[in-house]
């Protein structure tokens, strides 16, 4: 264990790695966190280095590290203007879209924060919290929908999330990394690829499984507390699969999870900012995402008829694909780079957590909830969903 002077010796700007400890390096870093760094830009110290008062000087280094240290900090005064927006009661199509541009910095930023409390905390409870947060903001965008009892929201955003990851990242990542790398041999770890694949159709198995009641039902007979409770079993399932998941990837299989394509000269990263202003940073953005998803929640229903365009287009394709800009860019550039484990690694996990984790949670908090949230998507999304898995699942085999 770390004394309090070490992390007190962090938490005063100083970069130097904690000696004796299990670096975040040395463990499993994960895709998602790699596909967001190329987000990321370094700041310049001298900036902060003259201000004469040591909390002042702390705040500065902090501020500039989280807040200006990301290519979409651009995109950041969309918040503030997303909160006035809703405070003078502007347009409410004009606060969804604010509220939707705020949110892609913020996905960015929760991915690097999460992987500064790695550095801590060893890969083990790192892993775990990038596994909860690695899709924090459409998990929170779905728990405001169920909290307003918006299930069709919910289960189009959900599905929009799965599809995404699948079609337009996976999909993008292979046609322009197979363009820029005509005369190389693209490689991948089909292992890794064959276990989210596995877990992808255990999560259609789950997901059909109500469907095919509803239609194997006579006509006239009431089975929708029937298909509820199938729902719910079938939701501890998966959730307990994708626990036992995370326990082998951070655990017995450690070793398939990581990353192998790292530059060998590349320099050994290390913590710029201590625990403790990383985990307040963490909840206060937690918080702004929380904030800024019930405003999309609230107002998707009044830009779907200002705009004209569907409730289920906004939620399958514009919400899904905002919010995780960032992670879908770094797959796809490096796929530029012939680096196609980690675009799998991307496409592939946010796909699974999103199938075998926020789907069957959403289910279960419904349960508590009272809400009557179940797997039925109905026959077309369902059917989509079966299609897109299946084509990616034979695609990887070849």
């Amino acid at each position: 264990m770390e004394s309090a002077g070490e992390f007190s010796h962090m938490e005063n700007g100083e970069s130097k790695a904690l000696m004796g400890k299990e670096s975040w390096n040395n463990g499993i870093k994960t895709a998602q966190n790699m596909s967001t760094s190329l987000m990321r830009k370094k700041s310049d110290p001298m900036l902060v280095s003259r201000v004469r008062f040591q909390m002042l000087r702390q705040f500065l280094a902090n501020l500039q590290e989280v807040i200006l240290g990301t290519k979409l900090a651009v995109l950041f005064p969309a918040i503030p203007l997303a909160i006035a927006a809703d405070f003078y009661k502007f347009g409410r199509p004009w606060i969804f879209a604010l509220s939707l541009l705020g949110l892609t910095p913020l996905a960015e930023r929760v991915s690097f924060l999460t992987e500064q409390i790695a550095y801590y905390t060893g890969p083990t409870v790192g892993g775990l919290l990038n596994a909860t947060c690695g899709n924090a903001t459409e998990l929170i965008i779905a728990l405001f929908a169920l909290y307003r009892s918006k299930i069709h929201v919910l289960k189009y955003s959900l599905l929009g999330s799965i599809l995404s990851n699948l079609l337009l990242v996976l999909g993008s990542s292979l046609l322009c990394g197979g363009l820029a790398n005509l005369k190389k041999e693209q490689r991948y770890d089909r292992k890794q690829a064959d276990v989210n694949s596995l877990l992808l159709l255990l999560g259609l198995l789950c997901h059909m499984l109500p469907l095919m009641f509803r239609y194997a039902a006579a006509p006239g007979i009431f089975i929708a507390d029937s298909n509820l409770q199938l729902s719910r079993a079938s939701s501890i399932v998966m959730l307990v699969a994708y626990i036992g998941y995370i326990f082998f990837q951070l655990k017995t299989h450690r070793q398939i999870f990581e990353s192998q394509e790292e530059d060998e000269d590349e320099d050994e990263e290390k913590a710029v900012i201590g625990f403790w202003s990383a985990f307040s940073w963490l909840v206060g953005m937690t918080l702004i995402i929380a904030l800024l998803s019930e405003y999309v929640v609230g107002t998707i229903e009044a830009a779907s008829e200002s705009w004209g365009i569907s409730i289920s287009f906004i939620s399958i394709i514009l919400i899904p694909i905002v919010g995780n800009a960032a992670e879908h860019a770094g797959a796809i550039i490096f796929a530029f780079k012939n680096k196609l484990d980690i675009s799998l690694g991307v496409a592939l996990g946010s796909a699974t957590q999103i199938s075998m984790f926020a789907v069957p949670l959403c289910v279960i908090v419904g349960w508590i909830m009272g809400i009557q949230m179940d797997l039925d998507f109905s026959l077309l999304e369902t059917g989509c969903l079966a299609l897109t898995i299946l084509v990616v699942a034979f695609t990887l085999q070849v």
